[in-house]
């Protein structure tokens, strides 16, 4: 909302205020629009708008945060913090998250550029894969939609819930894992399954009746299975080192005759997380398979 004052020798026009501050008056009304720069008064009759001269430092803020594609929001955070201070440690924060991203896109750059020009055999030969009977398990699962971004912490979570809740329900059985029943990526939210095996079926259900309805828990009988698999390091865990893995043994299972897809494929996590380090094995990515019938 605007200052209710008369305009004086103390306030700008529009196009005043934007030859200080070196901005458009189409970027000020839009700031203003925006809700991140509003005018000191607007006059009621013609719907001038009018600025003082100190909110020029504001203005050429808040275009310079808008050159780094900063969200709105973020933007309003910045320009209202209490202090400079925190205002840096805002832009730190942002720009951090920026960074972070920019070398996840550059490695997916590399990686499709490698198979762009034909090198996915080589790529695929990077990747040992095997094959493995997995017995029948009772799970207690989690089920959520979820986009790329949003899954290495959703994972965490939610299977740090199934242990601790396994614990109590006979204990926790085998390696835990996660099954993509559709693609999770920037446009397609899955769903994903979190899944932890665990001893007492009876325990488990009766669990998850009493306290997993804030998190749709579940159980479930996971059937056995032969799964073709890639055992991976930690640092090939992140996105896209782990598309080529998951790539690697889709290309195996194509090479194969009489084998094919008997269900969803999925990462198998059987090492300490948090414990391991970057060249640790610690997920394996994985296919059921089934011979083709005659």
């Amino acid at each position: 909302m605007t200052e209710d004052v008369a305009v004086d020798e103390e306030l700008l026009t529009i196009g005043a205020f934007a030859a200080r501050s070196r901005l458009s008056a189409k970027a000020l009304r839009l700031y203003d629009r925006l809700g991140l720069l509003a005018p000191a008064h607007v006059d009621e009759a013609t719907g001038y708008r009018y600025y003082r001269a100190g909110q020029t430092e504001r203005a050429r803020l808040v275009a310079l945060l808008r050159q780094l594609d900063m969200p709105l929001a973020r933007i309003a955070e910045v320009v209202e913090a209490e202090d400079g201070n925190r205002a840096a440690a805002l832009l730190a924060g942002f720009w951090a998250d920026v960074e972070a991203r920019v070398a996840g896109q550059r490695t997916l750059a590399a990686y499709l550029r490698g198979r762009l020009s034909g090198g996915s055999s080589e790529m695929y030969e990077t990747f040992a894969v095997e094959t493995v009977e997995v017995p029948a398990q009772v799970v207690i699962t989690e089920t959520r939609h979820t986009l790329a971004d949003e899954l290495p912490a959703w994972i965490g979570a939610s299977l740090g819930r199934l242990e601790a809740a396994a614990r109590e329900c006979g204990g926790v059985t085998g390696a835990p894992f996660v099954v993509y029943h559709a693609e999770v990526s920037m446009e397609s939210d899955g769903p994903a399954e979190a899944c932890v095996p665990v001893a007492d079926e009876a325990a488990a259900r009766a669990w998850a009746e009493r306290h997993g309805r804030a998190w749709e828990t579940k159980v479930r009988i996971e059937p056995a299975c032969t799964l073709a698999y890639s055992r991976i390091r930690k640092a090939q865990v992140a996105h896209p080192q782990i598309l080529a893995a998951f790539e690697a043994v889709e290309h195996w299972i194509a090479e194969r005759d009489g084998l094919e897809y008997d269900g969803p494929c999925r990462e198998v996590y059987f090492a300490d997380w948090d414990a391991a380090g970057p060249q640790d094995p610690v997920c394996d990515v994985a296919f059921p398979v089934s011979r083709l019938k005659a």
